[in-house]
């Protein structure tokens, strides 16, 4: 997969059957999006491309604003490439560009710089300034600039829409299967272990504390069923997010059990695949009682059926 931050860079003999939007997730509705582009690109021969936004628009808009995404860039790259994308456009979202109509936008990036002569946006998908690009718009120019326009329809899971929206708000409540099923593969965070206070090796359970992206979102607080791999080798493993209040912890973070393993992976870059939810965030009266709360986690994690 090719990747362009400026369309300056970009030059083809080919033109593109192209979507946009923020991709966040890359979830299964992302994905009917993607399948359809390859239909189109391979009876049309023309290149595959997705154009998206780096950083977040919301994060122009309001910089105050806490928002957590769904992917790191690096993780939005790796799945848009799996998918089979051939070429990703990553646009800032400055001054200039905000400032493009609809129209603007059509004529001036899609038609006369990329040259996409078949285009997919989402159910729901608007452009430009003040929201003024639509589906709509995009039928009435596209007799006139010589492309064709398609609108996809929602994808549904048990008669829901799937957005990214949900799969957050799936996350934050602590509803893993739900917010896997939306995805189409179980939600993951990556990141540095990093020294901790090192209490857990002292009750018998010690536990990798993993650095992750600030705008990484993670699920709500509590303990989680996880896959771990590190260095193309997968464990079963126990995470927990929170601020360990049963050892008056203020700070919040993200550690890992690691069944079966004691090696020294400080400074590792490792992964872990959220697969279902153990429980939320408690204060035990004492480690005796944490103890035997992480026994029976153990052996709920070795039961599972990963």
């Amino acid at each position: 997969m090719k990747v362009f931050k400026n369309f300056k860079e970009y030059s083809s003999q080919k033109s593109l059957a192209l979507s946009l939007g923020m991709f966040d997730g890359v979830h299964l509705g992302h994905k009917s999006i993607i399948e359809k582009l390859a239909k189109i690109g391979s009876k049309h021969n023309l290149d595959t491309a997705i154009l998206t936004f780096w950083p977040h628009p919301r994060f122009v808009f309001n910089a105050n604003e806490d928002l957590k995404l769904l992917n790191t860039l690096e993780e939005k790259q790796l799945l848009l490439e799996k998918y089979g994308i051939e070429n990703l456009f990553l646009k800032e979202f400055d001054e200039e560009f905000r400032n493009l109509t609809g129209e603007e936008f059509i004529r001036q990036i899609l038609v006369e710089k990329l040259n996409v002569k078949y285009l997919i946006i989402g159910h729901d998908h608007s452009f430009g300034k003040n929201k003024s690009g639509n589906f709509e718009l995009l039928k009435k120019l596209s007799q006139e600039l010589d492309f064709e326009v398609e609108q996809m329809e929602a994808i549904n899971i048990h008669e829901n829409n799937i957005s990214s929206t949900k799969i957050r708000n799936a996350l934050l409540a602590g509803n893993i299967v739900e917010a896997n099923e939306m995805l189409g593969y179980p939600y993951s965070v990556s990141g540095t272990v990093v020294h901790g206070k090192k209490i857990g090796r002292t009750i018998g359970y010690p536990t990798a504390n993993i650095e992750t992206e600030s705008i990484k979102l993670l699920p709500k607080k509590g303990a989680y069923i996880v896959e771990v791999f590190i260095k193309d080798q997968q464990y079963k493993g126990m995470l927990s997010v929170g601020t360990n209040p049963t050892v008056n912890g203020d700070k919040l973070t993200t550690e890992v059990y690691i069944l079966d393993f004691n090696g020294d992976i400080y400074d590792e870059k490792i992964t872990v695949k959220f697969r279902d939810f153990l429980h939320d965030e408690i204060k035990f009266e004492g480690l005796e009682k944490l103890i035997e709360r992480l026994d029976e986690d153990k052996r709920l994690t070795e039961e599972f059926d990963f």
